[in-house]
């Protein structure tokens, strides 16, 4: 069940030290290691990091994403407009012949939380239509599928909802063109002014609830981990777990091992890095 359990950890694909570190602490390998990857700053599929990965016993996944983190929300060159007229089809067409060179298993998540309002591929925001993020999702897999680039997991990953989200539907590429689904949410808990603290449940349940309305194809937590202030992390973890197991439906989840907004790191305490420990080795028992 190794596949099932995935982290995020600093310095990903370059550096391996945070994710062997988190490995012996504890006691498991990944089955998926996930990081980002921006179009304007990564010309091409890192080869040799992706095979230091796979030779772990892990399967890389990219969280794809089309533009440059430093320009914020508003980037016409970014636009989905931009992706389905063809303007970047040779940075894509690129990475599809790299990726099919290597052989190994690749997770694609392109362009994911596109439900939201926060990055350029959004719809609603940067001059995007409604209804161009399904094209421009449908474009790029076209274009591996002309390659061959059979060897990608593709992964559309929405946010979990909130008020004034897009409907997943709006964005839904369709059945034949995503290979798994999967959410991204998290628990800010007190961390700022407009957040409460959240157990799992009540996290993701109605998100989850809505895309397996939507769709039957596999469904994964993209994206997930809680913060320390406002509650129990400890005991969040534990009870996570306690639902991952008990829901069928969720196939498996890749935590945010990182320290940004604030600590989600899995070892942020002690009693933390235990519970995380005792309820990862009852899941995948």
């Amino acid at each position: 069940m190794d596949a099932e359990f995935g982290v995020s950890t600093p310095g990903l694909p370059n550096d391996l030290a945070g994710l062997k570190t988190l490995r012996r602490s504890l006691g498991v390998t990944p089955g998926i290691g996930m990081w980002y990857d921006q179009w304007s700053l990564d010309p091409n599929f890192p080869v040799a990091q992706a095979t230091a990965i796979a030779k772990l016993g892990i399967t890389p996944e990219i969280t794809w994403e089309p533009w440059n983190p430093s320009d914020g929300v508003n980037q016409p060159q970014y636009d989905l407009a931009s992706i389905i007229d063809g303007s970047h089809d040779a940075y894509i067409r690129n990475w599809a012949r790299q990726i099919k060179a290597w052989h190994g298993t690749v997770r694609l998540s392109f362009a994911q939380e596109m439900n939201a309002n926060w990055y350029p591929w959004c719809e609603g925001v940067n001059g995007n239509a409604p209804g161009a993020y399904s094209k421009a999702w449908q474009h790029v897999y076209n274009i591996f599928k002309s390659v061959g680039a059979r060897n990608v997991i593709w992964v559309w990953s929405p946010n979990t909802q909130f008020p004034g989200s897009t409907p997943f539907s709006a964005s839904w590429p369709g059945d034949s063109y995503v290979s798994q689904v999967a959410l991204d949410g998290y628990n800010w808990g007190s961390t700022r002014s407009d957040t409460r603290w959240q157990s799992f449940s009540q996290v993701f349940s109605p998100s989850v609830n809505a895309l397996t309305a939507l769709t039957q194809k596999p469904l994964y937590i993209g994206e997930v981990a809680s913060a320390e202030d406002g509650g129990n992390k400890a005991s969040w973890i534990t009870n996570m777990f306690a639902v991952l197991k008990a829901s069928p439906a969720i196939k498996g989840f890749v935590w945010f091992d990182h320290d940004k907004e604030t600590d989600w790191r899995i070892n942020s305490s002690t009693a933390s890095l235990a519970a995380f420990r005792s309820g990862l080795a009852d899941y995948r028992r």
